[in-house]
């Protein structure tokens, strides 16, 4: 077994951290958490989805992400409602309160990039990309075998 400390779980863990105390400090001055950032930005990609569709593309656990959409619902930076084609499906969106944060935090997130950036370098931000993605189709190859 290799030492703990090889483990790439782990380091993938660390290195999140590491980029996190980044953004962190901003989204806490904004009480919002990392988690419920990552749905907002979701939403701000995709446009209306989901909770299925968005716990997907932000990694979270279906439960987890419930009681995120509460909070979010609770702080007026989401709403619900129900699909005019189906009834049965919930759709999430962005409010105008969340277009407003978007706004006002957009230069200080690009702003925390840039620094990250200047520290790490372009080249190997760009390859540490790359590779994570190839990373991430493993995922997928594995559960098609």
């Amino acid at each position: 077994m290799r030492k703990f400390e090889d483990s790439l779980p782990l380091q993938l863990l660390k290195a999140r951290e590491a980029t996190m105390a980044f953004f962190r400090p901003l989204l806490q001055e904004n009480n919002i958490t990392e988690q419920q950032w990552r749905v907002l930005r979701a939403l701000k990609a995709f446009g209306e989805l989901e909770s299925k569709q968005l716990a997907d593309h932000c990694c979270i656990l279906s439960p987890s992400l419930t009681g995120i959409i509460k909070r979010l619902e609770h702080q007026g930076y989401i709403t619900r409602k129900k699909s005019e084609e189906d009834q049965r499906r919930t759709l999430i969106r962005l409010t105008e309160k969340s277009q407003v944060l978007f706004t006002r935090l957009s230069p200080d997130v690009e702003a925390k990039y840039k620094r990250f950036t200047d520290l790490y370098g372009t080249e190997k931000l760009t390859e540490l990309s790359q590779l994570l993605k190839e990373l991430t189709e493993l995922e997928s190859d594995s559960q098609d075998n």
